[in-house]
């Protein structure tokens, strides 16, 4: 039976119709599909709040299948959802994204199997030909293998401290899985170069201040067993939401917490299960999150001396790939 509906039908909500709502959600979720339906409908307009305007993209998991990310909206999609055209220059097409702006959507995808929600840092009529500026910066923590928690805990602490020096603040979040988000909201009008350069000069700077526990180096084998500090979700790059769940073990959730409880959580304790009760009618991601700041002109200059990291993973991979083929 599709998911878009059928005879197994399991009633409706905000006008969507639901169905196989006892299904299990994923292998490893502890959770059904109406669990889910039940998350997204808890969060709702707080979830929605963070995707709205925003290209969204998907990850999808049916059963029996791997997950997917779906960017391009399916042909059966109801006329009612929001949608903006734009071309992707990588893959030389155009691609029809959804816009998120009703819980009554966000209904929609869960009944899709929609578990993973992302978004781009630009709004979408700023993406359609990359004019926008950015909203936020985004750093991201992610911890080196078999590490605990406390290690993106004290990353993350070094990304505070680097900020605070140029009188910058963020927000931070859960990752979902085993890291950590920190959103830093800008002014408008920061194209994007500058915004890129800014979030690698912010990582550099954190990375200076305890090189023992954190680097910024983009190729695995050169960490060290240290932890990542990501700097390259910038431009048209997307990033999980708030509130969104994650195909994880336990169905986690990306959560919102504050610097003081940091060191206290466990990112395992928010689930679909289990987030909304700690929720209650808050909504701590609006709650902790700065007024847009304007970015220093040395933090931007400093990281236009910094190399692209992808750009430059890939050069060094062929540097790297040609001294083994050589003699």
């Amino acid at each position: 039976m599709s998911e878009a509906g059928g005879p197994t039908d399991a009633g409706a909500r905000a006008g969507v119709k639901l169905t196989s709502l006892d299904s299990p959600l994923f292998d490893g979720a502890e959770a059904s599909k109406g669990d889910l339906i039940d998350y997204l409908e808890a969060v709702g307009e707080r979830l929605v709040r963070q995707l709205r305007d925003r290209p969204l993209s998907v990850v999808r998991v049916r059963p029996g299948q791997e997950p997917f990310m779906q960017k391009n909206l399916p042909k059966y999609t109801p006329d009612w959802v929001q949608r903006k055209t734009i071309w992707a220059e990588s893959s030389k097409r155009e691609v029809t994204y959804a816009l998120c702006d009703d819980v009554r959507t966000l209904l929609w995808f869960g009944n899709q199997r929609a578990v993973e929600y992302h978004v781009t840092l630009l709004l979408a009529e700023g993406l359609a030909d990359y004019s926008g500026s950015p909203t936020h910066l985004v750093l991201d923590i992610d911890p080196a293998p078999d590490q605990p928690f406390r290690q993106v805990v004290d990353a993350a602490e070094l990304i505070r401290r680097a900020l605070a020096a140029d009188g910058l603040a963020g927000a931070v979040k859960t990752s979902g899985s085993k890291g950590v988000h920190i959103f830093v909201p800008v002014v408008p009008g920061i194209n994007l170069e500058d915004a890129a350069a800014a979030t690698r000069a912010i990582a550099a700077r954190a990375e200076r201040l305890d090189p023992a526990l954190a680097t910024t180096a983009f190729i695995r084998e050169d960490r060290g067993g240290k932890v990542f500090l990501d700097s390259t979700r910038a431009g048209g790059a997307t990033v999980v939401a708030a509130y969104s769940p994650r195909i994880r073990p336990g169905a986690t959730v990306s959560f919102p917490v504050s610097w003081a409880d940091l060191p206290a959580i466990d990112p395992h304790d928010f689930t679909i299960r289990t987030a909304a009760k700690e929720l209650g009618d808050r909504d701590p991601w609006t709650e902790h999150m700065p007024a847009p700041q304007a970015l220093p002109e040395d933090l931007i200059a400093e990281g236009h001396t910094i190399p692209v990291a992808r750009v430059q993973a890939m050069h060094e991979g062929k540097r790297r790939a040609k001294a083994r083929r050589e003699p």
